[in-house]
């Protein structure tokens, strides 16, 4: 079976300095896979890559066998492939299920017109995005937060709401950059079971940044490691755990502070 993602020779420079440089690495349909590596080591800018937020200086990125890198972000995600951000990105004036609903209009059949006039389409359009965004909540265990406005949730609530948020464009591959950021233990693990349930019971591929070591070695099926923007390992998560180039990029950090 052919590679769901496939990143080849990915380089991306700014000026004089190179954020990655010639990168390649594949994803599987329906596995998830964390990129890992020191500050500084190019992560957000090779998912910005994947994404399409960013062009690359070189190389390409295949999504399906067809090139995605340096499209209009909004044509990739409607394609399928959707990234959330480390400071989840939601109006934080409007309620729990309004942002779910609202994530949906990359998928409206109705125009702008359609909306302003209050046409068929659209108002079929709002009655399925509605349905969608309580089907969705409830799968994420959310129901009971729908009315809630989103800037009076927790770290953890923030977090799921921007999966929920991904989710609602309907994605085949979702990117989610740190999405353990701030949280507890007891709400990392939380979070690993939702994630690892988006999988799962939803069929979406997903990929991961992650600083969270030992929640990195517990949900991924396949770790790449960064460091200075270069790739210099991949495998399974005990494979990486016994990769001497990733403690030397981890600076010999005790063996706790990778998982293991």
């Amino acid at each position: 079976m052919s590679p769901l993602i496939q990143v080849k020779n990915v380089t991306k420079k700014y000026g004089g300095l190179t954020a990655n440089n010639d990168i390649s690495f594949d994803v599987a349909e329906n596995e998830i896979l964390s990129v890992i590596g020191p500050n500084g080591a190019g992560k957000s800018t090779l998912f910005k890559m994947i994404s399409s937020f960013t062009p690359t200086t070189s190389g390409e990125v295949l999504y399906q066998g067809e090139r995605i890198s340096n499209l209009k972000p909004h044509i990739v995600a409607r394609k399928g492939v959707v990234r959330t951000f480390q400071e989840t990105t939601i109006f934080k004036s409007m309620t729990v299920r309004e942002s779910v609903v609202v994530a949906q209009h990359l998928r409206a059949k109705a125009s702008l017109a359609g909306y302003f006039w209050g046409s068929k389409t659209a108002k079929e359009d709002v009655t399925a995005f509605g349905e969608y965004a309580d089907e969705l909540l409830e799968f994420l265990g959310m129901s009971e937060i729908s009315g809630e406005q989103a800037t009076n949730l927790p770290q953890g609530s923030l977090r799921a709401l921007g999966i929920a948020i991904g989710l609602a464009t309907d994605p085949k591959v979702l990117l989610l950059d740190e999405p353990f950021a701030g949280m507890n233990h007891d709400e990392t693990m939380r979070m690993v079971d939702l994630v690892r349930s988006v999988r799962d019971e939803r069929g979406v591929t997903v990929m991961l940044v992650e600083h969270d070591m030992p929640a990195v070695m517990n949900i991924s099926d396949r770790i790449v490691v960064l460091n200075f923007g270069e790739k210099i390992a991949q495998g399974t998560p005990s494979e990486i755990q016994n990769n001497e180039k990733v403690i030397e990029a981890y600076l010999g950090s005790a063996d706790d502070e990778i998982g293991m």
